[in-house]
């Protein structure tokens, strides 16, 4: 299964599932990313990380160890 993390710019994907029920996780599924959301991966900062996304109207930025939790499928 494809991760955010492994998401191009300005690639679309809706969520399929948050790995783990840690803190890390919660949080994620509090900020709005839930199964059948779309998100479209919007770029990273220059050394990598944080990487941009926008879901549900609004940007969010994740750390890689955080976008390797959110399990999605690709939009082709």
């Amino acid at each position: 299964m494809t991760t955010l993390k492994e998401l191009k710019p300005n690639q679309q994907a809706r969520i399929v599932q948050i790995s783990g029920d840690d803190a890390i996780s919660m949080r994620l599924m509090e900020m709005g990313l839930i199964e059948g959301e779309l998100i479209e991966f919007i770029g990273a900062a220059p050394l990598g990380d944080p990487l941009e996304f926008s879901i549900r109207g609004y940007r969010l930025s994740l750390r890689q160890k955080e976008a390797d939790k959110v399990e999605v499928e690709i939009i082709p």
